[in-house]
């Protein structure tokens, strides 16, 4: 069965049946094959201020990794900014014929919160769809997010998918999935009254489970210092595998994050899964302190990107750099990990997850290995 392509549902949950969940579709690990990485440009100055133009090589060294492993779409204002971004991609050896730009504009690069969350189904004969979550800029903190929040649309239109529009604030970086049943997030976030505060935590969860397809929700408290998202989950805690989890700690006691990942580390030991096992917990160190112009940045390995061929991890120039690329190489036996200087990115407050959206590959079989 087919969903008639760019058709959109504006649904109101528990009156609409075509709801994602109800149909079959689910949000596949983001260890689940790749068609494509969808990318907007860095292009807001006051995202970096005073550095925008240091990220580019950082940036484009992450696109030039991705292009040997998938198709990467690229999302542009114009053709001003497409040369740009392509003088900078040739630079860093980016495979050309696998980059393709797309004339949407957005406000700014992270498009992990605004880009579209693809869903597949396990029956052949199936298309992808596209869920439309809004987006309010992590709260409204940093307007306009006009044409951000028209990205998912554009993007559904363009490639003629079915869009399930739920009405409510939800951003990509909040939520990780193991592919088998569970979505990891946090209650920092996603319980702030700055995205839905007409809804409680078990609405929430019926939203998820109807959107995403998944049957559980794992709940952590609180995010890294310097988190502007409120306490983004790919920042924390990540699945590697069906029951496989990267969890970032702190080693100094005295550090602000010590107690907050602690206390996560406890909520992981004391989850079970769908079939009743435990979580297999693989610790990952902080790197020390990045503090630029007074402020302390949430610089985090946890913020990797799985991509088809690669684990690309942002690096931040500390003696954890090695220790933490051996860790989570040893949970990608089958992925080259690299790791790509992250330490003027961080000054966005974000690197090379919170800057991508994996499109899955259409698949009968889900890939919960």
């Amino acid at each position: 069965m087919k969903i008639d392509p760019g058709f959109f549902f504006k649904n109101s949950l528990g009156k609409d049946p075509l709801l994602p969940a109800d149909l079959g579709y689910f949000f596949p690990a983001e260890f689940h094959r790749h068609d494509a990485t969808w990318l907007s440009w860095p292009h807001k100055q006051a995202s970096w201020p005073g550095k925008i133009n240091k990220i580019y090589p950082a940036y484009a060294t992450f696109v030039a990794y991705l292009s040997r492993s998938e198709q990467v779409n690229i999302l542009v204002a114009d053709d001003r900014m497409q040369q740009f971004a392509q003088d900078h991609l040739a630079k860093a050896g980016a495979i050309e014929q696998r980059v393709r730009f797309h004339h949407f504009p957005t406000n700014d690069a992270w498009c992990r919160d605004h880009g579209p969350a693809f869903l597949i189904h396990p029956k052949p004969g199936w298309s992808k769809a596209i869920v439309d979550w809004g987006y309010n800029a992590w709260g409204d903190k940093y307007p306009p997010y006009d044409l951000d929040n028209q990205v998912p649309e554009r993007v559904a239109l363009h490639l003629g998918l079915p869009c399930f529009r739920p009405g409510i604030v939800m951003e990509g970086g909040s939520v990780d999935f193991n592919g088998a049943g569970t979505l990891l997030t946090t209650e920092a976030c996603l319980l702030h009254p700055n995205r839905n505060p007409h809804l409680n935590r078990k609405q929430i969860e019926t939203y998820l489970k109807a959107y995403y397809g998944v049957q559980q929700i794992l709940w952590l408290k609180d995010g890294i210092l310097g988190d502007d998202t409120d306490g983004h989950v790919d920042d924390l805690t990540r699945f590697v595998s069906k029951n496989k989890v990267l969890t970032v700690l702190e080693s100094n006691r005295k550090d602000e994050n010590y107690q907050v990942l602690q206390e996560n580390l406890k909520l992981l030991e004391s989850f079970r899964l769908l079939d009743g096992s435990s979580l297999e917990i693989v610790e990952l160190p902080m790197p020390a302190p990045v503090v630029c112009q007074g402020v302390r940045l949430p610089a985090s390995y946890a913020n990797f990107y799985i991509a088809n061929s690669y684990v690309i991890v942002p690096t931040f120039r500390d003696a954890h750099d090695e220790p933490a690329l051996d860790i989570i190489s040893s949970c990608f036996p089958d992925r080259e990990v690299v790791g790509v200087d992250s330490w003027d990115l961080i000054w966005g407050l974000g690197s090379f997850h919170c800057l991508s959206q994996q499109e899955p590959a259409a698949s009968t079989i889900p890939d919960v290995s």
